[in-house]
């Protein structure tokens, strides 16, 4: 297991009742596997993230997609899509 540092933003914060936490994921895992686990909590987590929500995944600061690795120690941010003016 590796433990990387989730950070929520937004309307994600609100809806999960948290800005971030430490989550141990499985060596080897991707972003689509780490969604899946989230997803499994249920509650906000299945509504906000399972559904026909738009989110985005960034690790280490960088945009990712759902088959992209996740290394160890990793920091993982899930925010919802932002537009500027």
């Amino acid at each position: 297991m590796n433990t990387i540092q989730l950070l929520y933003f937004a309307r994600l914060r609100d809806a999960f009742g948290r800005a971030d936490e430490a989550f141990a994921l499985p060596a080897g895992s991707r972003v689509a596997d780490l969604i899946a686990l989230l997803i499994a909590r249920g509650g906000a987590f299945a509504d906000e993230l399972g559904g026909a929500r738009v989110f985005r995944v960034a690790v280490n600061q960088e945009m990712a997609q759902p088959g992209d690795a996740i290394p160890a120690g990793a920091e993982v941010a899930i925010f919802p899509p932002v537009t500027g003016g």
